[in-house]
């Protein structure tokens, strides 16, 4: 690989014969940050000795000096460890390829250079940036532990193909492969048969220059003429209520732009159960389900292709996480067997296949990535909350929990995984609730009542406004209020408990009528007002259906965290964080007092946002994570809780707030805790005594 030298200040016989002078003479090179060293001939290109090393250096073009990527910069100074002293001038001046590459793209930033055209002329110390390396780490600054190592499955390569050879005839198929094994050490490639289609059609461009992009090293996924830097991927949640879609440059790590959708298979039923009820219950059933979902999928990729102005054609691989039953969905397998014991999966392995063969509309050479599923009813998304979390790297005893219709909940450290799904129902996303709905612009999502006067204030989705403060009407003016979702309803319902609108055993406290015009009478039971409208006059009520839908969904939870923690012998979690969408709007201080997470200190819980989308971005960016999640799935112990004898115990318990036999000593040092009392039906006499007011912040 030789440099045109064109030097600023010399000319490139000058270099040239000073190159010649040294002929022979070796020269020692050291790599920062990987402090890989060697000894090489004077005139050797700085990538040249990366690659003979094994450093971490990243190039698309081949050392031809266009695409950039393999910048490094020479250390200045004397290097006592290495015995060496350090300058540019251990390095050939600027050439006209550096030069050129400034002037096309760039200018190089100060003391950069171009390792494919940078010769080395003495001993040097070598700085490849993070921007250079192959391998570089993306870090996700919402979880301080884990970054993003970039080692994408598929790669680029740029080569030139010779021409026909009358003394040496070959095809131009061949002639590529002879190509990509003399500049990259390519070989036993295979091909999609699209790359024969339309490969003398890019090759009659740009000088017979092309980019390969092949998959895991082996496959030949697509071509296209002349220097391409960029490949896209897409990272999959495939949720059974919402789809999102994040679309990612493979080789920056940059999400591009994000999609979601409501799943339409809601039309078949708002849970999973009724689902594989619909699938057991319709011929065809299963097939329709797979069909909507697909084409759920393709809208999302062609959303995201447009907002990134690409074409869908350029989405070059996909992955996926998704709980089990959307798991079979996408792949055609009927989900019969996961609606009844002893929840039989198809296959818990990763799935690995062309996207076209499931029907996916992104590039026809495309490849689909699916992670492993660990049970029955503990899915992909559940390994994609691992992958993203890391518990198998921790110390300390860690609860994940991700919040949904199902809650999957996996307990444990580098020592011991346990993992389980609990049937929480829809009740956290504003199902079966009487006002609840789904987040949107005009739910409520922030609830506080004051002690004394059991009057609420709240905070509307689109308002920055709590409903006591100046300015809330105006901030209405375009939105209104039109429910509660599932974050308010946790917090009006620990806020109730709080103010001893409820009992411990959940009733609401109709004695309470005399104090408070909220307290309403619904036929035998009482409701709380929460809002109601001075124009329409429509109500927001809490029930005491909504109590009690409430108290059966984290009954279920708590109930399988603790069936977790009795199977790993532990009284105690030292970290609990939670995912999901839903997890990651919750109040966890409010979400201790339900009861819905065992007690621990306040400062070790957190909310992780969508840990299991991105696990499936991990997986996406990485695909050495791929084989880190296969390998710890099938060490993870499983829990069905519905053969368990002690769940029903942990359940009736749990359905008190915070809990019939736990004392949450952590939570209560920092609330008050409310004053037990007998719950009767008709209120009975609260006994409550009076209470000072509290901070909203509390």
């Amino acid at each position: 690989m030789k440099c045109q030298l064109m030097v600023l200040g010399g000319s490139e016989a000058d270099v040239e014969g000073e190159l010649e002078s040294y002929m022979g003479d070796m020269v020692k090179v050291v790599f920062a940050p990987s402090g890989q060293r060697g000894t090489f001939p004077v005139g050797t290109p700085v990538l040249s000795a990366a690659r003979e090393l094994g450093v971490d250096i990243d190039s698309v073009c081949g050392g031809r000096g266009i695409c950039g990527r393999c910048q490094i910069q020479c250390a200045e100074g004397v290097f006592p460890k290495f015995q060496i002293t350090s300058c540019a001038k251990s390095l050939t001046p600027l050439c006209a390829a550096e030069i050129a590459y400034g002037k096309r793209k760039a200018p190089l930033g100060k003391g950069r250079r171009l390792s494919c055209h940078a010769l080395l002329l003495d001993d040097v110390v070598i700085d490849v940036p993070l921007e250079s390396q192959i391998h570089k780490q993306v870090v996700r600054k919402s979880v301080e532990y884990r970054d993003i190592r970039l080692d994408p499955a598929i790669r680029f390569y740029f080569v030139q193909v010779p021409s026909f050879d009358e003394a040496n005839p070959k095809g131009d198929l061949q002639l590529l492969m002879d190509a990509l094994f003399d500049e990259w050490h390519l070989k036993d490639l295979v091909f999609h048969y699209k790359v024969l289609s339309t490969l003398q059609a890019n090759l009659s461009m740009q000088e017979r220059g092309v980019t390969v992009a092949v998959y895991k090293h082996h496959r030949i996924i697509d071509l296209w003429s002349g220097l391409r830097e960029e490949a896209y991927g897409v990272a999959v949640d495939l949720g059974s209520t919402t789809v999102a879609a994040h679309l990612c440059e493979l080789f920056s790590g940059e999400v591009i732009t994000t999609a979601t959708l409501m799943n339409p298979q809601i039309q078949f039923g708002e849970d999973l159960m009724s689902r594989v009820s619909y699938a057991m219950m319709h011929p065809d059933g299963s097939a329709e389900l797979t069909s909507v979902i697909i084409e759920a999928l393709n809208s999302l990729f062609v959303r995201v292709a447009d907002e990134a102005k690409i074409m869908v054609e350029d989405i070059l691989e996909v992955s996926v996480v998704s709980n089990p039953v959307m798991h079979h969905i996408l792949l055609g397998i009927s989900p019969v067997a996961l609606g009844v014991a002893p929840f039989t999966l198809t296959t818990d392995e990763s799935v690995n296949l062309l996207a076209n063969d499931l029907g996916l509309s992104i590039n026809s050479g495309g490849y689909i990535y699916i992670l492993p599923c660990i049970a029955g009813h503990v899915g992909a998304d559940t390994a994609g909350m691992l992958l993203s979390e890391a518990s198998h790297e921790q110390d300390q005893m860690t609860l994940l929990v991700d919040i949904g219709t199902n809650a999957e909940i996996v307990l444990g450290n580098q020592q011991r995984l346990i993992a389980c799904s609990s049937p929480t129902g829809p009740a956290f996303e504003g199902a079966q609730i009487s006002c609840g709905q789904r987040a949107a612009v005009g739910a409520i999502e922030r609830v506080r009542i004051d002690l004394e006067t059991l009057e609420p204030s709240f905070k509307v989705i689109g308002s920055g406004v709590w409903s006591d403060e100046d300015g809330f009407s105006n901030s209405l003016s375009n939105l209104g209020v039109t429910g509660i979702c599932g974050s308010g309803i946790i917090e009006v319902i620990a806020e109730m408990y709080l103010a001893g609108i409820i009992s411990e055993d959940g009733v609401i406290e109709g004695s309470l009528c005399s104090k408070t015009k909220r307290i309403l009478r619904q036929g035998r039971t009482w409701s709380y007002l929460l809002y109601e409208s001075t124009t329409s006059g429509s109500q927001i009520l809490i029930t005491q259906n909504d109590v009690r839908e409430i108290q059966l969904a984290k009954a279920a939870l708590y109930a399988g965290v603790k069936l977790l923690m009795a199977r790993m012998k532990v009284k105690n979690v030292d970290r609990i964080r939670l995912a999901g969408a839903f997890g990651s709007q919750i109040d966890v201080k409010r979400a201790m007092v339900l009861g819905l997470i065992p007690d621990c200190s306040l400062d070790s819980i957190s909310s992780v946002g969508n840990a299991a989308g991105t696990g499936a971005r991990i997986a996406l960016l990485d695909q050495g994570a791929r084989d880190i999640i296969e390998r710890v799935v099938k060490k993870v112990d499983k829990l069905e809780t519905a053969i368990e004898p002690m769940f029903q115990s942990y359940f009736v318990d749990a359905l008190a707030f915070p809990n019939k036999t736990d004392s949450f000593p952590h939570l209560f040092s920092v609330l008050h805790r409310p004053k037990k009392r007998s719950s009767k039906p008709n209120g009975g006499n609260s006994g409550r005594s009076r209470r000072r007011r509290r901070d909203r912040n509390l």
